[in-house]
């Protein structure tokens, strides 16, 4: 039972954060069981867990929707982003090794790398920010703060953020990052503090404009699988 809970838990999970479950599709209990070779119960188990995450609504009598992000969940998510990795900047400048912000010196030519031509890698430009700014969080050395900032760069509308991302929007968190090595490197917690909440206060302004966009011409989702949408 456990083992089928956790399968059907990664399934909505990784469709919610890739974009095939959308914001406000409803997600049918037998559609998922066909879909994992599963029973209902685990679904429901599932769905469970994924509300208590806030990934998921349970609505009574009406089912199990994925949760639509509003400018003001969106606003409040980073703006204690922004206070939580600008703290975990500030801090990692006077605790961080130098073999770490020589890796971090390394994925900011290999986002560059993956970000420029004009086929963009994106999921893979996703996995090296992913990288850079886990080394700044553990250099943080504050286990609490590490906890409470997984909390919120988990949730879907952060970790889709450079699906929304122009060239130019790529380019500036590239310019971003090579500042904040810069800071780590001079050892400069005000510095480093202040590109960090540069930089997640940029991409706050993105996914707002993207988000309003959205609202203007996305149709209401009813369906459990419907294609799956990505902005560039």
């Amino acid at each position: 039972m456990a083992r089928a809970v956790d399968r059907v838990y990664a399934h909505i999970r990784d469709g919610i954060v890739d974009g095939d479950y959308a914001p406000g599709a409803r997600l049918g209990e037998v559609e998922i069981a066909e879909l994992t070779d599963t029973s209902r119960t685990p679904v429901r188990e599932a769905l469970r867990q994924l509300e208590m995450e806030g990934l998921v609504e349970v609505l009574p009598h009406r089912g199990a929707r994925v949760c639509s992000w509003s400018s003001e969940d969106l606003e409040e998510i980073y703006d204690l982003r922004m206070t939580l990795e600008a703290m975990a900047a500030g801090r990692a400048a006077t605790r961080i090794e130098d073999k770490d912000v020589d890796r971090m010196a390394e994925l900011c030519q290999l986002m560059e790398a993956a970000a420029s031509g004009p086929e963009r890698q994106l999921d893979l430009v996703a996995q090296l920010n992913d990288e850079f700014h886990a080394i700044v969080r553990s250099a943080s050395a504050s286990t609490r703060l590490v906890t409470m900032l997984g909390a919120v760069i988990q949730l879907p509308l952060v970790m889709r953020t450079f699906h929304r991302y122009s060239a130019d929007d790529l380019v500036r968190s590239c310019a971003h990052h090579r500042d904040l090595v810069a800071a780590l490197r001079a050892r400069d917690e005000v510095w480093a503090d202040s590109v960090m909440r540069a930089h997640v206060r940029a991409a706050k302004h993105v996914l707002l404009q993207a988000l309003s966009s959205d609202q203007a011409t996305r149709p209401n989702a009813s369906t459990a699988k419907p294609e799956r949408q990505e902005l560039t």
